[in-house]
């Protein structure tokens, strides 16, 4: 594009659904998720800048509300969006990192991941996982940021988690980003 139109730069900005094949915890039913995913690349001159994207629902379970019940506690659906420019290699393009990675350092860092075909066995799984592994959206920032940070491949990243919360007026949300 940039030859073409004998420009010095070119910005080309891409979102696609990527959507992966997984099975429930107990029953194995098997489902299809979709993940918000994109890329958005700049080439200025020879120097290529790449930063891929991946919004990913989570959930979540509120540790404040584990430890002042007597029993249960609140769960939310949430995203977590990482964004991450990865180092290049001696030829100047960026490394190449799967959006797999992305997803993975979202999910990990969550109480539970997401499933899309759930029966009762399962739902009570995710319900005793996510119990297990209370955390705020502060936690989940920190979690995918701890994971990037020990990443050679990224050069720098931007986190934000939101919390669509399940019993207060408004959602809860943290953001952090980080440079090598």
């Amino acid at each position: 594009m940039q030859e073409r139109l004998e420009a010095k730069e070119a910005r080309l900005a891409m979102e696609f659904p990527l959507f992966m094949e997984r099975e429930a915890p107990v029953t194995k039913s098997k489902g299809m998720i979709d993940i918000e995913c994109g890329f958005v690349g700049l080439i200025d001159g020879t120097d290529i800048d790449l930063v891929q994207k991946a919004v990913v629902t989570v959930t979540s379970l509120c540790p404040c509300s584990k430890e002042i019940s007597d029993y249960g506690a609140h769960n939310q659906r949430g995203a977590v969006t990482v964004e991450v420019r990865t180092r290049k290699n001696a030829d100047g393009t960026p490394i190449s990192m799967p959006m797999g990675d992305l997803i993975f350092a979202a999910e990990e860092s969550a109480s539970c991941r997401i499933y899309p075909v759930l029966k009762r066995p399962d739902e009570r799984w995710i319900t005793m996982e996510a119990y297990e592994n209370p955390v705020f959206v502060e936690d989940m920032v920190r979690g995918v940021a701890e994971r990037l940070r020990d990443d050679e491949r990224v050069e720098s990243f931007r986190v934000h988690a939101r919390n669509f919360e399940s019993i207060h007026g408004h959602d809860a949300f943290a953001e952090t980003s980080w440079s090598r």
